[in-house]
């Protein structure tokens, strides 16, 4: 019942070769630790916020042959790998932001496209509009056959939004992924706290795979990288200052521990509507 991971903690730059170098000596050294399954953050693959410069790869026969490379790289370490996002085209003129989870068999990944749109103006001047090219997804996504269970799979922005939280928790997910590039601003004022919720609200470990620092492309990301028991105690923070890969130990006995002793989601009901 227990399980080792690795969380990777990356500043992704403009250049998806290296972004991919980065993630395939983490699965390298994950598989020397005997960590069953790695965790990267949004955008693993590609962090930049100049779309016309990011089209040229997004709509390129690249992706799938990064996809590809992923499969291989996950069957050669006997490797669960998620990537906590990348960009993809969809055919509809517009892009996805989407999660992929890669099993060591060489099968096709599970996908996750996110469902929650970052479009916000922040009182430090940034201002973001994810929905000028990325299309929302449209399914709540789990993974069935992990070493750490049942895993739902979110994506950054949907973090704040408990809906879907209480769906994957309806669903009893033994873990919830998390992968993240967070501002700095709403990271220092939401991060921590919005996590050790989702896990006390679902009843689930937490891994949140984040981004860290300046990258290429201008901006600058929150990092705190984030491992959350069921009972909202912090198991591993990577830190704000800079990239690599950690280790924590999972066990998935203190779901039921956890779950008897507080039966929150056996006792859930339906709010009456007005």
């Amino acid at each position: 019942m227990r399980t080792t991971i690795g969380v990777l903690q990356m500043t992704s730059g403009i250049d998806p070769e290296a972004n991919l170098a980065v993630i395939e000596d983490a699965a390298k050294q994950c598989a020397k630790r005997g960590a069953l399954v790695l965790f990267t953050p949004e955008m693993a693959l590609l962090l930049d916020r100049d779309r016309s410069r990011a089209r040229q790869w997004i709509e390129s026969p690249a992706p799938a042959a990064m996809i590809e490379q992923i499969s291989v790289i996950a069957a050669k370490q006997h490797l669960d790998i998620v990537i906590g996002s990348m960009p993809v085209a969809t055919g509809s003129g517009m892009w996805a932001n989407r999660a992929h989870y890669f099993h060591p068999d060489l099968g096709e990944p599970v996908t996750y496209d996110k469902i929650h749109m970052f479009d916000v103006d922040l009182a430090s001047g940034e201002s973001w509009r994810e929905s000028n090219a990325y299309e929302p997804g449209r399914e709540v996504m789990t993974v069935e056959r992990t070493p750490l269970g049942r895993l739902g799979l979110t994506i950054c922005y949907d973090l704040r939004f408990p809906a879907l939280f209480e769906e994957l928790g309806n669903r009893r997910c033994d873990c919830i992924a998390v992968p993240a590039a967070f501002t700095k601003p709403t990271g220092a004022a939401h991060w921590h706290v919005m996590l050790r919720a989702r896990a006390i609200e679902a009843q689930a470990f937490v891994i949140a795979a984040a981004q860290v620092g300046r990258h290429a492309d201008g901006r600058e990301t929150y990092g705190h990288s984030l491992v959350v028991d069921p009972w909202g105690e912090v198991l591993l923070d990577m830190g704000g200052e800079a990239p690599g890969l950690g280790f924590c130990e999972i066990d998935l006995r203190r779901i039921n521990e956890v779950r008897a002793q507080v039966p929150a989601l056996a006792n859930r009901r339906a709010i009456p509507k007005s």
